[in-house]
């Protein structure tokens, strides 16, 4: 069998490449090891995950209304965590269903196999799927390699059972556990690790660093681990190694601990390992083609997307950081595009971040800390929620929303927000950035009030010393740009 592309991976970047690729005209076929397209985003991961924080905000939700709103309850929300799960299916079956109607609509091959390369123009195709062609081989004139990636699991946490989970098997909501430790205090542990306290559970975090999110600005994690620390009774260890794991005589998780946060051993029924992914190149015949691999297992592609071998493009987590599903889209599209021969490049100045804990962080472009990291000189303006009446309305003040202004030029190279829907805002900021917006545009756009998005608006108002809601001295002419 031949195709003239193949797009091994049907994730959001593999299939979004392969629709955009028929759209223009091409021959498709996607080689998908999994029964479903969507890739690790969909069946176990970006999405899956949202639909229970979102039960996980509505409890808290409640919660707020009984104790700081006089809305009370006769008794506590009862959790069935079997119409919790089927819910969540039933939202990853949706639009898994709806992606097999669009591949079918554009006629795109779809077939169910694990590729790996016999050679740079070659498919190996392993399988017991009905769409696998006779002899198990495919060759193609392009490959669009978008094969994502996996949990990292330490072999040493790796002790042969459920009970330690990955992010897959937190997902799964097996049951909810009397006591969960999260190991790692990035987006995944503490996005995964809110759903649980939500639901019931008595959790712990440790991490290794002095504090949560190690990535992103401290004036942005703040709030959010002052909400962390109440919602699991104080029960944060930072600065704190894992020693060791096994299970103990009553079944339970035995863990150690070294560091200040904690140090000895202590029982968990569950334990979650979060502390980051691995790009999926090991195992899939690259070293029978010209891909170069790096020693942390991206390929190397330029911005096109084009690898250093002519017949293979790479998109996606495999294409290095940021591992987010949306920059995969966009990677997927520039890639179906070159190969369709358009001028298409990967240039893209904003690529917005999001945490979906409660409160949510987002940021896109230039954070404080690689602005610090790289010298870049910046003047930061930040505009409290404590001033938004639409964040009082709403009992949320502990937000902020800041931007990362060029002194010389007033062009916005930054924005981070911290607050309720800070997902939903960082949008605007992302396009601003893109189009090498000055402070003045955003200031001069009319936003509705009260909303949350006015605080876009007042934090480059901050920056002018021209905000209505709090006092901040005006800029002296001389500190304008010229």
């Amino acid at each position: 069998m031949h195709t003239p592309l193949v797009v091994l991976g049907g994730g959001p970047g593999g299939y979004a490449a392969a629709f955009l690729a028929a759209d223009e005209g091409l021959e498709v076929t996607i080689v998908e090891s999994e029964s479903r397209l969507g890739g690790t985003c969909l069946l176990r991961g970006c999405i899956p995950s949202k639909a229970l924080l979102h039960v996980a905000r509505v409890i808290s939700e409640v919660d707020e209304l009984r104790h700081d709103w006089g809305v009370t309850y006769q008794e506590r929300p009862q959790i069935d965590v079997d119409a919790i799960r089927a819910r969540k299916d039933k939202v990853i079956e949706n639009l898994t269903g709806g992606l097999a109607g669009l591949a079918k609509r554009r006629n795109v091959t779809v077939i169910r196999a694990r590729g790996s390369f016999i050679d740079s123009t070659t498919l190996k195709l392993e399988g017991d799927d009905a769409s696998i062609p006779e002899g198990g081989k495919l060759t193609f004139d392009h490959c669009i390699l978008a094969t994502g990636s996996v949990p990292a699991m330490p072999a040493a946490f790796d002790i042969g059972s459920d009970k330690v989970m990955d992010s897959t098997g937190a997902l799964q909501l097996a049951d909810i556990p009397k006591t969960m430790l999260v190991v790692g205090g990035g987006y995944i542990g503490l996005e995964m690790g809110s759903v649980y306290a939500s639901l019931g559970s008595q959790v712990t975090i440790v991490e290794l660093s002095e504090g949560l999110l190690p990535g992103a600005d401290r004036d942005l994690v703040k709030p959010l681990a002052k909400r962390i620390d109440k919602l699991v009774d104080g029960r944060v260890w930072l600065n704190t190694k894992v020693g060791s794991m096994s299970i103990a005589d009553d079944g339970r998780v035995e863990v150690t601990f070294e560091g200040p946060g904690k140090f000895g051993h202590e029982r968990f029924d569950r334990v979650l390992v979060s502390i980051g992914r691995r790009p999926v190149t090991q195992g899939i015949g690259l070293e029978n083609t010209k891909v170069v691999v790096t020693p942390r297992g991206f390929v190397e592609c330029d911005s096109q997307q084009r690898t250093a071998d002519p017949h293979i493009l790479a998109i996606g987590d495999i294409a290095g950081d940021p591992m987010l599903a949306h920059k995969a889209t966009h990677e997927g599209r520039v890639a179906a595009e070159v190969v369709a021969g358009k001028p298409a490049a990967f240039d893209k100045v904003a690529i917005p971040a999001v945490v979906f804990t409660d409160p949510e962080i987002a940021w896109a472009g230039l954070t404080e800390l690689e602005a610090k990291r790289d010298g870049i000189e910046v003047e930061v303006a930040i505009y409290p929620w404590a001033a938004s009446g639409r964040a009082q309305a709403l009992g949320r003040t502990e937000g902020l929303t800041k931007w990362l202004v060029e002194p010389a030029t007033q062009r916005v190279l930054g924005c981070g927000i911290v607050g309720a829907g800070a997902g939903e805002l960082i949008a605007e900021a992302a396009l601003a950035i893109e189009m090498g917006c000055e402070v003045t545009d955003i200031t001069e756009t009319v936003h509705a009030h009260p909303t949350l998005s006015e605080t876009m608006m007042n934090a480059g108002e901050v920056f002018h010393g021209t905000a209505t809601e709090i006092y901040k001295p005006k800029r002296k002419p001389a500190d304008a740009a010229s």
